[in-house]
């Protein structure tokens, strides 16, 4: 598993040249509501056992949550299942508000 910090993502995002990653997060509902990296697919932590097989499993896929505990367990869970590109974002939404996004909520 690789790990990915915050202004890496927001580089990689902003690079014309690099395909953009899935970017699976793994929260709740309500946190996603609250605030959430522009183009972030929810899937929330408790679901993915049922549906991870709805991704495509080579797909570069950022892996994110509040602090990046609960999605690196994903990761961990999705490499072992045959995921051959899972990223976990380093520190979550909350290292993204504070060093990508000031605007962005904190919780």
């Amino acid at each position: 598993m690789r790990h990915l910090h915050a202004r890496e993502l927001k580089d990689w995002l902003e690079d014309p040249q690099r395909e953009k990653p899935l970017l699976l997060d793994v929260r709740e509902i309500w946190e996603f509501e609250r605030c959430h990296i522009d183009g972030a697919e929810l899937l929330p932590m408790a679901s993915v056992p049922t549906r991870f097989n709805q991704l495509d499993p080579e797909r570069e896929t950022v892996v994110i949550c509040h602090h990046g505990v609960r999605s690196f367990h994903v990761a961990r869970f999705l490499e072992h299942n045959g995921f051959t590109n899972v990223i976990n974002l380093t520190g979550g939404v909350d290292a993204w508000a504070k060093e990508v996004d000031p605007r962005m909520p904190i919780y």
